[in-house]
């Protein structure tokens, strides 16, 4: 990604549909891309038939945002892709609800030194989403699927075409 790109990517991220429609935005990408911060108003375009947020909505703000970070931080020659969630409501959503992503040195050392001896490894993210008050809304578990690229010389024929 260009550093153009990088710049504006929060903007970005904030037009795309998906987010744009659920009312999601971004308010914080550290340069890094190690610190995310997400937010979302409830409106009636995003609440449910009780008048709290739509779950999907709630686990829609936690869906890319650790794939990209990884992206981003390991570089090219990592292969990242989300592989599965789980969501745990604790409370019904009201207001504005929020949530962090953090990448500390210390986990992506460990992901670069585990795949040093491993073809794959599969990294959790626990991601939290928090009312105002700071109580509890959602639990969202992420699990990701990160390998090393393949050198270009041991693909098959077939791979690179």
């Amino acid at each position: 990604m260009t550093k153009a790109w990088k710049r504006h990517m929060r903007w970005f991220l904030n037009l795309y549909p998906p987010f744009l429609g659920a009312g999601i935005r971004v308010r914080r990408l550290q340069p890094d891309w190690k610190a995310i911060d997400v937010e979302m108003k409830l409106r009636f375009w995003n609440s449910n038939y009780v008048g709290t947020h739509f779950g999907g909505s709630l686990y829609s703000m936690t869906d890319p945002f650790y794939m990209l970070m990884l992206i981003e931080t390991l570089g090219r020659d990592y292969i990242v892709w989300d592989k599965s969630a789980t969501i745990r409501f604790r409370k019904p959503g009201k207001g504005k609800v929020r949530t962090e992503f953090r990448l500390a040195d210390a986990q992506l050392d460990e992901i670069r030194d585990k795949l040093k001896t491993q073809d794959k490894i599969e990294p959790t993210f626990l991601v939290e989403v928090r009312d105002e008050s700071g109580a509890l809304v959602a639990e969202v578990e992420k699990v990701l699927h990160v390998r090393r690229k393949q050198p270009e010389n041991s693909k098959s024929i077939s791979d690179r075409i």
